[in-house]
Order: structure tokens, then C-alpha cells, then sequence
């Protein structure tokens, strides 16, 4: 559920993002479970990096220091391309 306020404070995240995170807390009743957002961010510009995988490299690691993960090099592709990529299609004509 995304109340009127939270709408309007994160309202360009709603209508122009592609994929959203929304954080909130989670109510309860009976079987009936809601989602209260109380904020909502765009992570549309990750779209590009669904289906690569993460690389770390060893190679680079020295004694007692912590590498983050990198991304694998890949070529950004449209969103819809890699949808159809994760999601192939059950059309049967």
C-alpha cells in the first residue's frame, strides 16, 4: 500500500521507474498481509546488470584487505532483451 504522502514525496520514482525498491513496514491480519511503503527508490539503471554474474578476483586480494565484488564485463542491453532472455516465451503458434 503507498499512502497519498509517500506517493506524492517519491513520485518520480513511481511513474518513471522501470524497477523499484520499495522499504516499508509489514501489517498483518488474519491471513491478509500488507506492505506499508514508506519509501520507494528507482534501481531502473541495474536493469542492465540482471543475469551477469558477480566475479571477485583473487588475484588482486592482498592479506587481510576485503574485496568487493566485481561485475563481469558484459554490453548493457535493452531491458527487454534480457526479458525475453530470463523469460522466453510460452507462445505455442
Amino acid at each position: 500500500m503507498v499512502w497519498k504522502k509517500v506517493y506524492e514525496a517519491f513520485r518520480a520514482a513511481v511513474v518513471a521507474g522501470r524497477l523499484l525498491r520499495v522499504t516499508g513496514r509489514i501489517e498483518r491480519d488474519g491471513q491478509v498481509t500488507h506492505l506499508i511503503a514508506e519509501r520507494i527508490e528507482d534501481l531502473s539503471a541495474r536493469l542492465s546488470t540482471i543475469g551477469h554474474q558477480l566475479r571477485i578476483g583473487a588475484e588482486s586480494e592482498r592479506a587481510g584487505e576485503t574485496v568487493r565484488p566485481t561485475r563481469t564485463a558484459g554490453r548493457a542491453r535493452h531491458p527487454r532483451e534480457q526479458a525475453k532472455k530470463l523469460f522466453p516465451s510460452r507462445d505455442f503458434h
